[in-house]
């Protein structure tokens, strides 16, 4: 509950202050769709793909952007990036946390997997005055806070067809949206032209470019599969949690249905001999 409150508090947040055109005559396209494994109700996780993920986000995104609702022991979740418990002790022992010891005292120590993931800067106001003003946002709320609007007839077709992936859509987009600006387009000091992101201007200059990150698996490591594993990985992020809920909701609604059938033939019977 509170992972929704929180993503849905910096979505208002982002609509708000964010204008949706920079300069008259310059629209904002809509993004396009990406094919996702855990799309549609009976969708699930990638698992090497959020590994990948999960390794761009250490080597790349993580300078800058935290990830405090996540912990550690999530990583072996099911559902997850399928680490093992030694892998997640691994990975948090390379983390430092701000603790109290037996005296109360500030202390540093070695990460537990029950730890969550540290911000890389000390407080908010160290990472505003790090990113020009503005604190780089926390990964585990960007694929539900971020969205676009879909417009008529658009959005009745997805209450339909499911389709929830607007975020990831558009986190796909924008990671690969850098290119130069328009002859008649200023950008402001210290902008980046981006063309879907609203506005066009943004202060975040391109995170990812192809060869960047090293892959085990072999994967191909261009732009387009580098934005598609850490919108992955965010939206995992984001939900950790998605596969089992749409485990439950399918138990569910199959018990609905054969709870109905059963009140049907019971009332039959009941009214059987009723004139």
């Amino acid at each position: 509950m509170k992972r929704i409150i929180l993503a849905l508090t910096l979505a208002g947040f982002a609509a708000a202050a964010t204008p949706v055109l920079a300069e008259e005559g310059h629209d904002t396209p809509q993004p396009p769709r990406v094919k996702w494994s855990f799309s549609g109700p009976f969708g699930k996780f990638d698992q090497a793909q959020l590994q990948r993920g999960f390794k761009i986000y250490r080597e790349v995104c993580a300078n800058c952007h935290s990830m405090q609702m996540v912990a550690f022991r999530n990583l072996a979740d099911a559902g997850g990036p399928g680490f093992s418990e030694a892998q997640v002790a691994a990975v948090a022992s390379e983390y430092k946390i701000k603790d109290l010891d037996d005296k109360g005292e500030a202390v540093e120590r070695a990460g537990r997997p029950a730890d969550y993931f540290p911000s890389p800067f000390a407080n908010e106001l160290v990472a505003k005055a790090a990113n020009g003003g503005v604190a780089p946002p926390d990964f585990s709320t960007l694929a539900k806070a971020r969205t676009y609007e879909r417009g008529f007839p658009w959005f009745i077709f997805d209450i339909f067809t499911q389709y929830q992936e607007q975020g990831p859509d558009y986190i796909v987009a924008l990671l690969q949206g850098y290119v130069d600006a328009p002859k008649d387009f200023q950008v402001p000091p210290g902008g980046n032209y981006n063309k879907y992101f609203p506005g066009h201007s943004i202060a975040m200059p391109p995170p990812l470019q192809a060869g960047q990150v090293t892959f085990d698996d072999g994967s191909p490591q261009t732009l387009d599969q580098y934005t598609r594993d850490i919108t992955s990985f965010m939206m995992w992020a984001s939900e950790p949690h998605l596969v089992a809920r749409k485990r439950l909701g399918l138990q569910v609604m199959v018990f609905l249905i054969v709870f109905a059938g059963l009140m049907y033939f019971t009332k039959k019977k009941v009214w059987s001999a009723a004139h």
